[in-house]
């Protein structure tokens, strides 16, 4: 028993990989891919991704967002966890990352799942605003440049449905949000300033976990 999170030393964290996942073979394919790009710490982690596919099922999700794709391991995840008729909307800016996982997408016989937007997130969320798509998603991963976090989540939470659940990647952003703000710079800013409004937020139920950077879960009352 413990009264916290314990701290997971590389042999634990190893034990927690060989019996706490179950990743596909192209997910390991993908994240051995991507294990030498220079933007390599962009990638969620393999338990992360396990979690995040765990909720898909638990909810019963059918039509999902994700905002911010990189080379595509959480949207591998999340399409593998979907029924046959189970759709993610993904957005990013970049054909360059993105290119690195759609054959991952492929192999894994999900890449008709996944709707590829290149085009900045606000625009693509926007425009589903405007073409009548209010409640219409069941769970939303927000994973993208800090400083438009709250832009992100106050769109993904007008397109989620009620009991829908959104989850925010990187909001403990390495301990440095909790570090003193007249240090924090843009990135860190906007996350402290997110975590305050959500944990205020009567609009959600919400709760931060320790998983990867820090994953922090708001469900759409």
């Amino acid at each position: 028993m413990s009264t916290r999170t314990l701290n997971l030393d590389d042999p634990l964290y190893a034990y927690l990989l060989r019996h706490g996942t179950r990743e596909h073979p192209a997910q390991a394919g993908l994240r051995e891919a991507t294990r030498t790009h220079p933007r390599a710490v962009m990638q969620i982690s393999p338990e992360q991704g396990q979690f995040m596919a765990l909720l898909v099922q638990l909810i019963g999700a059918r039509r999902t967002l994700e905002v911010g794709v990189f080379t595509g391991y959480s949207a591998l995840s999340v399409a593998l966890a979907l029924p046959a008729d189970g759709r993610i909307l993904a957005c990013d800016v970049s054909e360059e990352f993105t290119a690195i996982g759609k054959p991952y997408w492929r192999d894994a016989g999900v890449a008709d799942k996944i709707d590829l937007r290149i085009a900045p997130a606000v625009e693509t969320l926007d425009h589903c605003l405007a073409n009548g798509r209010q409640g219409h998603y069941d769970f939303a991963f927000i994973d993208a440049d800090k400083p438009n976090y709250d832009a992100y989540y106050e769109r993904c939470l007008a397109l989620v449905r009620t009991g829908g659940l959104i989850a925010i990647d990187n909001t403990l952003w390495s301990g440095r949000v909790a570090e003193a703000a007249s240090t924090h710079d843009a990135d860190t800013a906007a996350l402290h300033a997110l975590n305050a409004k959500l944990h205020a937020d009567a609009r959600i139920d919400v709760s931060m976990l320790p998983i990867g950077d820090g994953l922090t879960l708001a469900r759409k009352r």
